[in-house]
């Protein structure tokens, strides 16, 4: 029988695939004991009721969001991969960066939830504490930082680390960093692209 998840995802315009937007947002921008079922219902418009109807309780549509992003990350590095295999090291970090720099910039509740995790304490376990080292793994193999996927050296993993935990610090500092650097969204977008790539070509290559 398919999981709500499963469900939300075939039909993108059910209630269920709507409720699931609104959370990945919401729970992005308030994280867990931030975000009430009140208020995922309210971006909706419906009432409580309806939302416990398609998903349950708060935590089970907080861990259907994490099992949505998980998946999409995945599917992301998958398709980055088998664009920068076989291409030399400067090549395989620019084109990574460009592409995991704009698609956390297209959803940053990706970038606010793990930051949440990594900063904030919740009584509520989450697959991204289990997903997180398996993709820094497989970015590193990606990179040609490693040559295995199954067997990642310390070093390579901390690389990988500085990588995107600069880029997460650039997505979910927008609306904090923008001020100061005066810049619209798009501009801003570009430019920490621009500089994301040029700390990183200079420190690996």
């Amino acid at each position: 029988m398919a999981s709500s998840l499963e469900k939300a995802k075939q039909n993108p315009n059910s209630m269920k695939a709507k409720i699931l937007t609104a959370a990945r947002k919401i729970f992005g921008e308030y994280g867990y004991h931030g975000t009430t079922t009140r208020m995922i219902a309210k971006a909706v418009n419906i009432d409580i009721s309806t939302l416990y109807y398609h998903w349950g309780e708060k935590g089970d549509l907080y861990e259907a969001v994490i099992r949505d992003i998980s998946e999409g990350m995945r599917l992301k590095l998958i398709e980055v991969e088998k664009i920068i295999k076989g291409r030399p090291l400067a090549e395989r970090i620019e084109i990574a960066v460009e592409e995991m720099a704009g698609y956390l910039f297209e959803y940053p509740e990706i970038s606010n939830l793990t930051l949440f995790r990594y900063f904030t304490k919740t009584r509520h376990g989450s697959l991204l504490d289990f997903k997180v080292p398996e993709y820094i793994s497989d970015i590193a193999y990606s990179m040609g930082l490693a040559d295995d996927r199954k067997n990642v050296s310390v070093e390579s993993k901390m690389k990988v680390l500085s990588i995107m935990n600069a880029i997460h610090s650039f997505v979910s500092g927008e609306n904090f960093f923008r001020p100061m650097v005066n810049l619209d969204r798009e501009s801003y977008i570009k430019m920490a692209k621009e500089t994301l790539k040029f700390l990183n070509l200079s420190a690996f290559t």
